[in-house]
């Protein structure tokens, strides 16, 4: 059905990305996720038992996002099109991240403290995002593909890293230019 209101259990888990990424992983209360997802707080406990899983759920939305955003990469017609507009994405989103950081990398950087379990999920799909962009680099017929595809999404966390400890998102706006040429260089 079109237009349809996610349910309760991925508003939750949709909430819980958002808040999870603005307030980081052991600030963030169960009923500050609620009250994001407009569901009363007694309600969380029905989808999810515990607080590690709304943070598993939140990784799962940053997965099916990610394959979201990917699929509809893959209809550019060529790789270096489809990289470059995923650093368009993430341009985009620069003021967040001068604000948050990364959605992603700040919480895998959270998560990879722990040995819970989360650590190795959250590293599942941050390898979705480098074997996309291995394969981007692959069609362009470098046998090189996997050390591009790692110094790409390297390039873009250690700059959110930057862009978020200074508060200013033409760091990453300039660092995202220069990425764009270096993927001209393939043509």
């Amino acid at each position: 059905m079109a237009g349809a209101q996610p349910g309760k259990r991925e508003r939750l888990a949709l909430a819980a990305s958002r808040v999870l990424h603005e307030q980081g992983v052991e600030k963030t209360t169960l009923a500050d996720i609620a009250r994001a997802a407009y569901v009363p707080v007694g309600n969380v406990y029905y989808y999810f038992k515990t607080k590690d899983q709304l943070v598993e759920a939140a990784i799962e939305a940053h997965a099916e996002g990610l394959r979201s955003v990917t699929e509809e990469l893959d209809q550019l017609p060529t790789p270096q099109e489809r990289l470059k507009a995923l650093l368009g994405g993430w341009a985009e989103q620069r003021e967040t991240a001068a604000r948050y950081g990364c959605p992603f990398g700040s919480l895998s950087s959270e998560l990879g403290k722990r040995e819970d379990g989360l650590d190795r999920t959250a590293a599942t799909v941050m390898q979705l995002l480098i074997d996309w962009a291995e394969q981007q680099f692959r069609t362009m017929g470098r046998s090189d593909a996997r050390d591009l595809a790692v110094a790409l999404i390297a390039s873009y966390q250690g700059i959110s890293l930057l862009t978020n400890t200074f508060r200013d998102p033409e760091l990453m706006a300039g660092q995202i230019r220069r990425l764009e040429d270096w993927i001209d260089s393939f043509s």
